[in-house]
């Protein structure tokens, strides 16, 4: 397997959708509008993880393209939840993508504390050997979603998926507390909204 010449169009997806999103971004600013968007993060999955979910998942290497989902990803983080639906309903009107599935993570949180949204997109890139259609995901999530993932992520890697009970109970709560300040944050947006207007308009 050329792991180069097989990864090199999904680089290139992650490379026009976060030109596109950061697109989206500026049109807001330019026209002085709050922008659902706070910033946009993309990878392409490291070959190692992409071994190691294909071997947990029993996926012979010539269907791996077919069958995992992220081997491109972007995410975006925004300020508010409000924001979050917003840009879901703004990819679900592009034409240049096709949403094949959608995962809501943020009513429906995971067992872990783990909120986000995630969509799963079939994108088409155009490659030396001609047009190829390959499969991205999309996360949309507010900043404290985003803090709180980032740790976990590094507590999995830490304890290789097995983090330790106390340590799992304190995530949970830590997880509750970062949707209380999104809550609390959505109710004084407007206020917020405000401010930056008027701190933008200096």
């Amino acid at each position: 397997m050329n792991w180069g010449a097989m990864l090199a169009p999904y680089a290139q997806v992650v490379e026009e959708l976060k030109v596109k999103l950061k697109g989206i971004r500026k049109q807001f600013e330019y026209e002085s509008r709050h922008s659902p968007i706070e910033f946009i993060t993309g990878r392409v999955k490291p070959v190692a993880s992409i071994i190691e979910k294909a071997e947990k998942r029993q996926i012979n290497v010539d269907d791996i393209e077919r069958k995992i989902q992220d081997i491109a990803g972007v995410r975006v983080v925004c300020q508010f939840v409000d924001d979050i639906y917003t840009i879901v309903a703004m990819i679900r009107s592009r034409s240049d993508l096709q949403i094949i599935e959608e995962k809501d993570y943020v009513s429906e949180k995971k067992e872990s504390g783990y909120r986000s949204y995630h969509l799963i997109i079939e994108y088409p890139v155009e490659t030396i050997d001609g047009r190829k259609i390959l499969m991205a995901e999309i996360q949309i999530r507010t900043l404290a979603m985003n803090f709180w993932a980032t740790n976990e992520h590094s507590l999995n890697y830490k304890y290789k998926g097995r983090i330790p009970k106390d340590v799992k109970e304190r995530l949970q709560r830590a997880a509750e507390a970062a949707f209380k300040l999104d809550e609390e944050m959505s109710k004084i947006k407007n206020e917020v909204q405000e401010a930056q207007r008027m701190f933008h308009s200096k």
